[in-house]
């Protein structure tokens, strides 16, 4: 049994959630973050949790990878699940919040604990003795990823870089030419809908193609991650490519016209007050002036002011399946875990579900317990096995939570909606099992 507190160094989405699970398991912990002495390039709060790109951390419907997730970790206690129920905004079958309120709301729930000191400082090093969980996320300070790097033993890191979308003020859009609705009319018009012609949509997206681009510095490799790319990046791939994409018509009727688009941009509420908007899918590397130019020939945001632009960020991560045990526990020193994005896993989520992974191994660790993972028929235990699986080690990349990474189920004859109904049942079911088995049911 080990003793001493376990030192935090991030408070991000994943360091947030490993904090807690020690805590609410009697455990110590110091908390290290580096606002408001540091921010990063994306940061712009003082506040722990604080959601830098889109306020949506997707789809809450049971039988969908994101909500067998999200089930998951609010049978596990999850905080960062408890508050961003709690400070959910309307945003149909997805599970959205008013950022400032959850990150307002998570840090006040943590910084209530007696066992947890937050010290608000850059780390440089990594610590020498203790145990120590490293979930400094995408955005890990030069100083900070110069000291893993030499931790690892490596050179250099893997890194893509990741866009985020711009985000609207309520006021400034034309209500005359937007329409609230959900594709094929489920659930609440939840969805605020900028209708475009066939001429309007090839306009645009010849003004997206034409438009000028933040330039990387001459060192960097930019590699975008799959899942979201920059929406200049899908409009150079083909003429309809963003319409059979973020700008996709299907299901949506205009009520005024009484017929579908040929292609539409979709706002979703940014805050609980709904004086904010966020284009979904508009993730961009367009510089500030081409922005306010390009996305006001949007019918709809002509006179749009925009209350956040834009904008390009690293994201750093690890090579985790050549570094990282089942775990989470660097190879090289078990005393130290790496949890969330940096860890090599995609997505507000599944960053918080491997901060609480990585606390509640921290957690098995100081008791004299062997660390485990939940079983691969889980979601949490999927991503774990993803990202440190020797399998994946040649063509690492981040990866989303999607039911392709869960061990399949041999039935040829099963559709695609009862296939996903017995990988949510199977999961839920295993994952009951482990708790017992863990004591945490």
């Amino acid at each position: 049994m080990k003793s001493g507190r376990v030192k935090i160094i991030g408070g991000g989405l994943a360091g947030c959630e490993a904090a807690w699970q020690l805590l609410r398991r009697g455990h110590g912990v110091d908390l290290y973050e580096m606002k408001p002495q540091r921010f990063s390039p994306a940061h712009k709060t003082e506040r722990l949790a604080e959601l830098v790109c889109s306020n949506s951390l997707k789809s809450n419907q049971p039988d969908s990878a994101p909500g067998l997730l999200k089930d998951e970790m609010r049978r596990l206690g999850s905080l960062i699940l408890a508050a961003a129920d709690q400070k959910a905004v309307a945003a149909g079958n997805a599970l959205a919040v008013d950022r400032n309120e959850f990150s307002r709301l998570v840090e006040e729930r943590l910084t209530g604990q007696k066992n947890l000191s937050l010290i608000r400082t850059e780390v440089t090093e990594i610590p020498r003795s203790g145990v120590t969980i490293l979930a400094t996320g995408p955005l890990t300070s030069d100083a900070l990823a110069q000291a893993i790097s030499q931790l690892l033993g490596q050179s250099s890191y893997l890194y893509f870089y990741d866009a985020i979308a711009p985000i609207l003020e309520a006021d400034s859009i034309d209500m005359d030419k937007a329409f609230w609705a959900s594709r094929y009319g489920k659930g609440t018009p939840d969805y605020l809908n900028c209708p475009l012609s066939r001429e309007e949509y090839r306009l645009f997206r010849e003004a997206l193609l034409a438009g000028e681009k933040v330039a990387p510095r001459p060192f960097e490799d930019v590699r975008h991650f799959e899942g979201c790319l920059p929406i200049e990046i899908l409009a150079a791939r083909g003429e309809e490519t963003l319409a059979f994409g973020p700008m996709k018509p299907v299901g949506l009727i205009n009520p005024r016209t009484g017929k579908m688009p040929y292609a539409v941009v979709q706002l979703r509420r940014e805050n609980s007050t709904g004086t904010l908007f966020n284009l979904v899918g508009f993730q961009t590397k367009l510089t500030w002036p081409a922005q306010e130019r390009i996305f006001r020939m949007i019918p709809g945001l002509e006179r749009a002011q925009f209350a956040r632009m834009g904008s390009i960020h690293r994201n750093t991560y690890i090579h985790s399946p050549s570094l990282l045990s089942p775990s989470l526990q660097f190879r090289g020193n078990p005393d130290v875990f790496f949890a969330g994005q940096i860890s090599g896993v995609e997505g507000y989520m599944e960053s918080t579900a491997m901060g609480l992974l990585a606390g509640l191994n921290a957690a098995w660790v100081l008791e004299g317990k062997p660390p485990l993972p939940p079983p691969r028929e889980t979601a949490i235990g999927a991503l774990a096995h993803y990202i440190t699986s020797p399998e994946s080690a040649s063509n690492f990349q981040p990866m989303n939570i999607h039911f392709g990474i869960l061990p399949p189920v041999e039935s040829p004859g099963m559709k695609k909606k009862e296939r996903h109904l017995f990988y949510v049942r199977r999961s839920l079911q295993a994952l009951e099992t482990w708790m017992r088995a863990r004591g945490l049911a």
